[in-house]
């Protein structure tokens, strides 16, 4: 019987589990592996707590994890720094010898090629300890082509200690070249009883709320700043009203001249935001029930009425489009209010 211990505490997509256990147990650990699935549903969780139970020593491989605090600082602080230095030390994670994190970096959190670079490099070390050494590239779908393509000959040929575990939330945002080279374990989100029992066991507060807004992701559901959530959403409901012709275009004007004054907050949360707010809008707008921020459901209702199904399918491909800008530091007023005017001229 495998050894299941390393995974008892683990929420959520059982069957991906099952399925490691049996190639662990059977000696077929393949090489190179995609773990997909939305965001916080606990991919880079997974790939982890599998890696200790390869390489032993959890508590050490658990310092890696991008949530803890002083992860969290490091990344920040890079944030701040020229291209150029961070580029000359990439960005690495590396608690235990034999397991190492590659996460986005920078301002614009990239993988970039000068990880990918480090990664090579490394990879034909033999282990400091036992046979086997684990890579994790978190979020490989935020590498450009250049770095993705560098990757490939890792993947296709890895060295017979080495295993590379990438993340993605979405496996057709990457290069089918990389996509084919790697086996895929695709995550779902957690059923809604599942994520009640999570947030009880740890202890979270405005439980109701949490599981609604955070569809199924238990990472979501522990991150979530409320406060920020409510402030960013009021902004976000602001532009599609204003976008919608429901208010006129200066009610949004004081959240425009709030997000530019702020330095950290960046267009990719606000795309996150639409994209949610939009979603109700959808299932409201079709009789549905089941949406997300029901405690502005009477805002919500009134908008959906107003709009189109065309005005959201609109919508919906404008900020795939701003999805796209945003990863190429874009000022986010200037991309926000182009939206808004363009979805306002449309009937």
């Amino acid at each position: 019987m495998p050894d299941t211990r390393w995974s008892e505490s683990f929420w959520g997509n059982q069957t991906v589990v099952a399925a490691l256990d049996r190639m662990v147990a059977h000696e077929r650990i393949p090489q190179s592996m995609l773990f997909a699935g939305p965001d916080g549903v606990g991919k880079a969780t997974l790939a982890r707590r599998f890696a200790a139970h390869l390489l032993s020593d959890p508590e050490r491989i658990e310092q890696d994890d991008l949530s803890l605090p002083h992860n969290v600082a490091l990344l920040q602080a890079r944030e701040k720094l020229p291209a150029d230095k961070r580029n000359d030390d990439p960005l690495q994670l590396s608690s235990h010898a034999d397991f190492t994190t590659f996460p986005p970096d920078g301002p614009m959190a990239q993988i970039s090629i000068q990880q990918i670079r480090l990664l090579k490099q490394r990879a034909p070390f033999a282990p400091s300890h036992g046979r086997r050494k684990v890579f994790l590239v978190d979020q490989i779908e935020r590498a450009n082509v250049q770095a993705a393509n560098s990757l490939l000959k890792i993947l296709e040929e890895p060295p017979p200690h080495l295993i590379v575990i990438l993340t993605a939330a979405n496996a057709y945002d990457l290069l089918p070249t990389v996509r084919s080279r790697a086996v895929p374990f695709f995550f779902t989100p957690l059923a809604e009883e599942e994520m009640q029992a999570f947030a009880k066991a740890r202890g979270l507060d405005h439980i109701e709320r949490r599981v609604a807004l955070a569809a199924g992701s238990p990472g979501t559901a522990l991150s979530l700043d409320l406060e920020v959530y409510d402030r960013r959403r009021a902004a976000m409901l602001a532009l599609l009203q204003a976008a919608s012709g429901a208010t006129p275009f200066h009610a949004w004007m004081k959240y425009s001249e709030a997000i530019a004054r702020s330095k950290s907050e960046k267009l990719e949360f606000y795309v996150r935001m639409l994209y949610g707010l939009l979603r109700d809008l959808l299932v409201l707008h079709e009789g549905g029930d089941a949406i997300r921020n029901r405690d502005i459901r009477g805002a919500l209702a009134p908008l959906a009425q107003r709009v189109r199904f065309e005005w959201l399918r609109a919508a919906s491909r404008k900020v795939d489009e701003l999805n796209e800008l945003a990863r190429r530091n874009i000022q986010k007023t200037i991309a926000l209010d182009a939206l808004l005017l363009e979805l306002r001229s449309r009937p």
